[in-house]
């Protein structure tokens, strides 16, 4: 996978214990690179076939005039090929039980093949029940309804809401930045509601840009009457988040870069504090640069979260040992002064998690290592460092993604897009480091991809999602569950938990383990329970209604109001690729005048 020609490679392991490589291309010049690893790891020992590191490679500097990679990639990737069937071929010598392969789905154009029980659940809905599908556009039609959706639904919803597309233009499925767009486009469209799928953050962000683009009167609607949260949104609204902004603030020429997915109330009281911009996974990286461009001596303040904020400083560091010709098409005012002389001045916050991308740690890492290396790998900005550092070096072979789920969403289309225009059979295996919610829009996509495309010949393309799971996962059961489960503490709470499916396969068929619990908050049940029920005259779904905020900043402005500015600093920055002069302004001037959040 990865490279550009056709390679076949097979491994033996000899008599001796050596390893023997047998390897052949379509193409000429791929031939002769595999003939140059084969001359130096054919016949060599299983240690020192591991030993070789695709880095080693890097300085060979072996490509094509003019700085094509392609080739560069298709000597790396055989590399990296070669080593996963040694690992193979040592443990079966050693009589080692293999890794049971992660859940995984296979979609080809004639259908989707789903592996596992975890994935079997994946794929139940991704053909709805029509009945739901039509029930659920009649009343969308007859109330005007638009809906917003996150990417990270359950399966289930995700599969109706696709469906039920087809019949109402006004359902979007997104991630967080997009939704509150689209939902302002709706009412536009003539919507007299908007019915919001996701966490608090979300519907608290598609009221507020809906009061601002002058829509008041279009109504907007959680779906529980319950606080869906987010692990985020808490841990920015915690005393200790603003106790590390106090600390911002009596710094000079401070920028707070806060993470979209935070509450409206927590972008209020940050903004007055210290001078704040929004950003997005896909626009962090960007926003941060542009920033240390403009502003001298700057000190930029990431949060909450801890990971993403590690990951960024990490992919900094590593920037520093590129080429100022390198670094300058990441951000062209910067090279590898500015980037070394940033990295103190580049602050991150230290206690902020995702629940569920916590889970792609050394575990799952291993495993996809030994399983998966020669795979395309996909990670979202939040994942911890060690499935940071595998997605990094899998981009940079080609073969690898790390951004937005919109990032990831877009390099798994790119590399289909090409494996059809290449018109050969094909097996493209990718690793989903995000939430498995993303699985309903993948598939959609891959497989409009696959039956749109007008191929000369009849080549087969089957592209595979593979789920990684951690066995550390656990699922809270009803307070009825069978007896004798094991009870664990969880803050202030006692939670029974249940082992994890066999083989591995996460621990619930309505989530598993890569598995946000406060987006499943948002069932089909509720979606069309709260739509029967508008418009609420009898003010029976009061608790569901996204409300404005009533209280105001320790300056006396409005949450909404002051919550709203750093998001329209990023939409500045997104449109004129800049920050804007008021922001600008406001980091520069003293902070004399911020008064402390209590």
């Amino acid at each position: 996978m990865g490279c550009t020609a056709r390679v076949w490679l097979d491994a033996q392991l000899d008599h001796c214990g050596k390893i023997r490589f047998l390897a052949d291309s379509d193409s000429e010049i791929t031939r002769g690179l595999c003939a140059c690893l084969l001359s130096v790891l054919d016949g060599a020992a299983p240690e020192e076939v591991l030993s070789l590191k695709t880095e080693d490679l890097v300085a060979l500097n072996v490509g094509l005039p003019g700085g094509e990679r392609s080739r560069a990639n298709t000597w790396h990737n055989v590399l990296v090929s070669m080593q996963k069937r040694t690992k193979k071929l040592i443990a079966e010598r050693e009589g080692k039980k293999p890794f049971d392969p992660f859940p995984s789905l296979i979609i080809t154009s004639k259908g989707i093949q789903a592996r596992g029980s975890y994935a079997e659940a994946q794929a139940r809905y991704l053909l709805p029940d029509e009945s739901k599908v039509h029930e659920l556009v009649n009343v969308l039609k007859e109330k005007k309804i638009g809906v917003v959706a996150h990417f990270y639904m359950d399966p289930e919803v995700q599969g109706v809401l696709t469906a039920a597309q087809k019949h109402w233009p006004h359902i979007h499925i997104s991630d967080s930045l997009v939704m509150a767009d689209s939902a302002v486009k709706m009412a536009k469209a003539g919507c007299k509601f908007i019915t919001v799928l996701g966490v608090d953050f979300m519907s608290e962000n598609v009221r507020a840009i809906l009061d601002q683009a002058g829509f008041a009167e279009v109504g907007v609607y959680r779906m529980s009457k319950e606080r869906i949260g987010c692990s985020l949104a808490d841990a920015a609204s915690s005393p200790a988040y603003m106790d590390y902004l106090e600390a911002a603030s009596g710094s000079p020429h401070s920028l707070h870069v806060v993470y979209i997915n935070t509450s409206l109330e927590t972008k209020a009281y940050a903004h007055e504090l210290v001078p704040t911009i929004t950003c997005t996974s896909s626009n962090v990286v960007q926003t941060i640069l542009q920033a240390f461009a403009q502003i001298p001596d700057l000190n930029v303040w990431y949060g909450p979260d801890s990971y993403m904020g590690a990951n960024i400083a990490k992919l900094f560091q590593r920037m520093t040992m590129m080429t100022d010709e390198e670094i300058a098409e990441v951000h062209a005012a910067h090279n590898r002064d500015t980037i070394k002389a940033l990295l103190p001045r580049l602050h991150y916050y230290q206690d902020g998690t995702c629940i569920v991308h916590h889970l792609f740690g050394n575990e799952v890492v291993d495993k996809i290592n030994d399983m998966y290396c020669d795979a395309f790998l996909t990670a979202h900005l939040e994942v911890p460092g060690e499935m940071f550092s595998l997605a990094m070096e899998a981009k940079r072979r080609g073969m690898g993604v790390v951004g937005s789920t919109q990032n990831i969403l877009d390099f798994i289309k790119q590399r289909v897009q090409e494996a059809l225009d290449r018109n050969v059979n094909d097996h493209l295996q990718f690793v989903l480091g995000t939430e498995s919610g993303m699985i309903t829009s993948i598939v959609a996509a891959v497989q409009h991809l696959l039956g749109s495309a007008k191929s000369s010949g009849d080549a087969k393309i089957n592209v595979e999602i593979v789920f990684p799971v951690s066995s550390d996962s656990i699922t809270r059961t009803s307070p009825n569950s069978s007896p004798g489960l094991k009870s664990v503490n969880k803050g202030d709470f006692m939670l029974p938990v249940v082992p994890g499916v066999t083989s591995g396969e996460g621990c619930s068929i309505h989530g598993g383990c890569a598995s946000c619990p406060y987006m499943k908050m948002n069932s089909l049940n509720s979606l069309i329970e709260v739509c029967q029920h508008l418009p609420d005259e009898k003010n029976a779904i009061v608790a569901y209604e996204a409300e404005r905020f009533k209280v105001q900043t320790p300056s006396g402005r409005s949450i909404a109001d002051v919550g709203c500015e750093p998001i329209l600093h990023m939409r500045h920055f997104q449109t004129r690729k800049e920050l804007p002069e008021k922001l600008v302004n406001e980091v520069l001037r003293l902070n004399s005048n911020k008064r402390p959040i209590s």
